[in-house]
């Protein structure tokens, strides 16, 4: 038996904030996410040795590749969308960084922030439901490390690969042509839409996904934590409609608290499902 059931695999960085260093990345976001609806979590990273991502992922299994440098990134909030500034990038993540025996998971998802993860990754994997967050394969940044957005030139490989997507509004710079275009590839696909909520691609055609209102106090890594819940969900149930807004109650929850702190704790995940009926 596998001693993982949900392997993460992505940077965990280090974001600059008016606070000070915070941990983040979707690695971090989706571990915590995973960790308390009890599951065993496996996250493979790559960090400097500045930068230990231990105590962002308590519980979790570990397989941290040394790096010269860590991811970091400075993430400003404006009216017009968030703009970031990547400092630093940590080692490529390659299948030959995964364990034998954390090959069999419920649940593998690639979670790139820099384009760090291999997209072959995507076949390491037995048996296990496939989701993807591709930001990170969507973006590049100049020599001044000014972050833009760039075209995700291996979606078509990928989407047929994948049982599962889920990106931001934001990612696609609005453009819904290419999300009706992507959704047409593979059979489950998500769009989060911050306070809209979401909408859910099945088979090609869209399901809204309405938002929990609640008063927001930090929306950083509530789309991973929307992935996260999502994944897990979907496996549960295979039931897509269901997960996307078990998710969407989730991601609401994770806003109300600043980063980290927003990731759901193990009662209030309980205290969902039971409001949720299941």
């Amino acid at each position: 038996m596998s001693p993982v059931d949900y392997v993460i695999i992505g940077h965990v960085c280090r974001d600059r904030t008016p606070a000070g260093s915070m941990f983040g990345g979707t690695a971090a976001y989706a571990g915590r996410t995973a960790l308390a609806h009890g599951w065993r979590v496996g996250v493979i990273t790559s960090t400097g040795p500045d930068w230990d991502p231990r105590p962002a992922l308590d519980g979790a299994y570990l397989m941290n590749l040394p790096a010269e440098r860590t991811t970091e990134f400075e993430n400003v909030y404006t009216p017009e969308g968030r703009r970031q500034r990547v400092h630093g990038v940590a080692e490529r993540l390659l299948p030959a960084a995964v364990p034998l025996e954390w090959r069999r998971p419920r649940v593998v998802h690639l979670g790139p922030i820099a384009g760090e993860v291999d997209p072959s990754l995507l076949e390491a994997f037995e048996g296990a439901l496939r989701g993807v967050t591709p930001q990170g394969w969507m973006r590049a940044w100049d020599a001044q490390g000014q972050v833009y957005p760039q075209p995700w030139r291996e979606a078509e490989w990928i989407l047929p690969r994948a049982d599962a997507v889920v990106f931001s509004e934001e990612d696609i710079q609005g453009d819904w042509e290419t999300a009706r275009r992507w959704a047409r590839q593979t059979r489950i696909l998500v769009v989060t839409q911050a306070a809209r909520g979401a909408t859910l691609f099945l088979d090609g055609l869209p399901h809204p996904i309405p938002a929990y209102p609640v008063e927001e106090v930090d929306p950083t890594g509530a789309g991973d934590v929307f992935a996260a819940a999502f994944f897990i969900r979907l496996w549960e149930t295979r039931d897509p409609l269901a997960a996307a807004r078990y998710a969407a109650r989730v991601a609401a929850l994770s806003v109300t608290r600043p980063g980290l702190e927003g990731t759901p704790r193990p009662e209030e995940i309980a205290a969902i499902r039971r409001e949720m009926a299941f």
